[in-house]
């Protein structure tokens, strides 16, 4: 049999059982924290952005894209 010498510790919250509830401070605070985050890496964002829309443009033509080249390669090639 096994005993313990102090009780096993049991979880508990930093609200010690009481309602949980975000602030009006809190929430202001979180606020200015996201628009100093977004205004601060705003051209990453956009540099983000702009790969995104390159890749989805390329994604979507990916046949295109190889056989295009091909083709012109295999006519030079045959022309030559």
């Amino acid at each position: 049999m096994i005993t313990f010498a102090s009780p096993p510790h049991c979880w508990s919250t930093a609200s010690n059982g009481l309602v949980v509830d975000t602030s009006a401070g809190e929430l202001l605070a979180l606020g200015e924290h996201l628009g100093h985050c977004q205004s601060s890496h705003r051209h990453l964002q956009s540099l983000r952005c702009a790969a995104h829309s390159v890749r989805g443009f390329v994604a979507a033509r990916l046949v295109t894209t190889v056989l295009l080249p091909a083709v012109v390669l295999g006519m030079t090639l045959w022309l030559v």
